[in-house]
C-alpha cells in the first residue's frame, strides 16, 4: 500500500492504518531502534510508541513522507528510552553517531536553546542540498539512521574506505560552513 493510502487510513481514522504501516516499515524500525536499544522488548514497545504517536498526530499534521516522519519518531523514541536505561545504569555502552556528531557543535555553550538548535539545522539542510546525491545518502544514512559502515558498505556498493572519506570530508566541509555561519566548532 502506498503512504498516501496509508496516510488517508490514519486520516479517516481507520485502524487499519497501524496494521498498513507496521507490515510496511515494521521491520525498518526494529532494525533503526536496535541501533540504540538492545532489547527486543525495548524495541517491540518502540516501535508501538511510534504507531500510537502517528494515530495521536495525524490528523492534524500531513506528512510529506510517512517513511521519514516515522522514523523520525522512532529514531527520537529510542534514543530517549536510550537515555533513560543508561540514567538507571540499566543499558550497555551502545554509540550514537549522531549524538557523536553533533559534538561538533558543542563548544561548552548552550547551543541547545531552541533557536541555536534550528540555526544550525538550517545551515546543515542548506549544506545537504548543496551536496551530491550520494553525499547526501550516505550522510543520511549514517548520520540520522546511524547505519555502520559495513551496513552502508553492503547498501551502496561502495568500499569502506570511499565511505569513511567521502563522510570525513563532508564533515570538514560542514565545519568549516559552520565556523562561518559563527558557531564554534
Amino acid at each position: 500500500m502506498k503512504d498516501e493510502q496509508i496516510i488517508e487510513l490514519f486520516n479517516s481514522r481507520n485502524e487499519r492504518a497501524i496494521s498498513e504501516t507496521q507490515a510496511k516499515y515494521g521491520e525498518h524500525c526494529n532494525r533503526l531502534a536496535g541501533t540504540y536499544l538492545q532489547s527486543r522488548e525495548d524495541r517491540e514497545e518502540c516501535l508501538n510508541d511510534a504507531l500510537l504517536a502517528l494515530w495521536n498526530t495525524i490528523p492534524p499534521e500531513s506528512p510529506r513522507s510517512l517513511f521519514a516522519y516515522l522514523s523520525g519518531i522512532v529514531r527520537n523514541l529510542a534514543k530517549s528510552r536510550r537515555r533513560a536505561a543508561m540514567a538507571q545504569k540499566r543499558g550497555g555502552e551502545v554509540q550514537i553517531v549522531g549524538e557523536e556528531f553533533l559534538a561538533i557543535l558543542d563548544d561548552g555553550s548552550d547551543l541547545a536553546a531552541e533557536f541555536e538548535a534550528s540555526r544550525a539545522g538550517k545551515v546543515i539542510n542548506s549544506f545537504l542540498e548543496r551536496s551530491t546525491e550520494t553525499e547526501r545518502d550516505l550522510f543520511v544514512m549514517r548520520f540520522y539512521f546511524n547505519e555502520s559502515y559495513p551496513r552502508i558498505c553492503k547498501l551502496t556498493g561502495f568500499t569502506e574506505g570511499k565511505v569513511k572519506m567521502t563522510l570525513s570530508r563532508m564533515k570538514q566541509r560542514l565545519k568549516d560552513e559552520l565556523r562561518k555561519e559563527g558557531f564554534i566548532v
